[in-house]
């Protein structure tokens, strides 16, 4: 599509700089990253998918100026263009996105949940999978020690549910690799629902995947500050 927006304004120095550390990590997962960015008002809602943990990453930042727009680009390109300095950024030329850029989460309907941990217990919890992953691979004898096997046990541990949720412990991974979840006791952090879709919401960002063996519709995140 044709985006009139040619820079970007950000609200302030530190907007820019979360966006680049949310760009950056993303890049640390897959170095041809792309990210949807859907700008409606003064915010700015950027998608990604770290394909290590099969989940929907977003964060969103606020913008100095009005715009609206819905474009999918390069991550390296928008992280390269990024000043901190002058809160400032170039939007990159559209790319043709991977097929996750045309489904993402709808616009309304979301309810919380019941039954999720709470945050220190979250990160405990993620600490323990690394731990027993690193075990059980380092169990492996030589003739099994192949991505194949280490798959298996990546997904046994990852796709376990948290508490008395649906909420499989990957993404909870996701959100503490991607600096969006912090094991304190007073940090909040929330599970919504919609539909197929699930969503770990907290103030730096949110991680969203659709239920084990529900089928979802396509649609539009609201773009709001904070995830």
């Amino acid at each position: 599509m044709t985006v009139s927006v040619q820079s970007l304004q950000f609200a302030d120095t530190r907007e820019a700089a979360d966006l680049a550390a949310f760009l950056g990590r993303l890049l640390h997962y897959d170095r041809a990253a792309a990210v949807r960015l859907q700008a409606g008002g003064g915010a700015l809602a950027v998608f990604g998918r770290p394909p290590s943990f099969e989940v929907l990453a977003i964060r969103a930042v606020r913008l100095a100026d009005t715009h609206w727009f819905d474009v999918t680009v390069s991550a390296g390109e928008l992280l390269e263009s990024l000043e901190e300095s002058s809160r400032s950024g170039a939007l990159p030329a559209p790319v043709t996105g991977p097929p996750w850029t045309g489904v993402l989460p709808p616009r309304g309907g979301w309810q919380e949940q019941q039954g999720l941990p709470g945050p220190v217990a979250l990160g405990a919890s993620v600490s323990e999978a690394v731990a027993e992953f690193r075990t059980r691979d380092g169990a492996l004898p030589e003739e099994r020690r192949t991505r194949v096997e280490r798959d298996l046990i990546g997904q046994d541990i990852w796709s376990r549910t948290v508490g008395g949720t649906e909420l499989p412990l990957r993404a909870v991974h996701a959100a503490q690799a991607l600096g969006f979840l912090r094991a304190a006791p007073d940090f909040p952090v929330a599970l919504l629902a919609t539909g197929a879709w699930l969503r770990l919401r907290t103030p730096y960002g949110s991680i969203a995947l659709r239920r084990a063996g529900a089928a979802g519709g396509l649609g539009t995140l609201a773009v709001s500050v904070g995830g």
